[in-house]
């Protein structure tokens, strides 16, 4: 069993920095920091919601081990944003990044758009709606159109529906693509 000093070290002995919601995502920590208290609130209990789900879909002696949601609202807009300063020309990065991390990002803008429809208007109207059309907008500049669906076969979403009924950013790929 390792001790204490052990838990923040990764494999080759190096000490792991505490995670950061917001690594590579400055305009949507610049927003977090300034939420007012009942948006908070309000996504604290989209979290909250999240947490149990996650939760049940692990082995009981693990459940209470998890004490935040691996898909917070938070990490969802900081996911997007990354995705989209990824693909913006002048972005370089050490990190791995797959198709298929692709994919789950797509997934993940989907889950944006249920959460903003679950909070209260002064989130939806107010910084946090501003951020996600900020960000979408990045997308599309960043994005052209694909009609014939090239990405397809490597791109999809997690949620069987038809072609037309997906958001544009499963009808979009980047210019730049963002993979490894």
């Amino acid at each position: 069993m390792a001790g204490e000093a052990e838990r923040g070290r990764t494999r080759r002995g190096r000490i792991r920095p505490p995670y950061d919601v917001f690594r590579a995502a400055p305009e949507s920590k610049a927003v977090w920091d300034e939420l007012p208290e009942a948006v908070r609130t309000a996504i604290a209990g989209c979290d909250a919601e999240r947490l149990a789900v996650e939760r049940s879909r692990v082995a009981p002696e693990l459940r209470e081990k998890i004490t935040a949601p691996v898909y917070s609202v938070a990490e969802r807009f900081a996911s997007w944003e990354r995705v989209v300063r990824r693909m913006e020309p002048g972005w370089s990065s050490e990190d791995f990044y797959p198709v298929s991390a692709y994919s789950n990002d797509l997934d993940s803008r989907d889950s944006l758009d249920e959460v903003m429809r679950g909070l209260p208007e002064e989130a939806r109207a107010g910084a946090l709606g501003r951020l996600l059309e900020r960000l979408d907008a990045r997308f599309r500049a960043a994005s052209v159109p694909d009609p014939d669906g090239s990405l397809r076969p490597w791109v999809r979403p997690t949620k069987e529906r038809p072609e037309a009924e997906l958001a544009e950013w499963w009808k979009r790929r980047p210019e730049r693509e963002p993979w490894d």
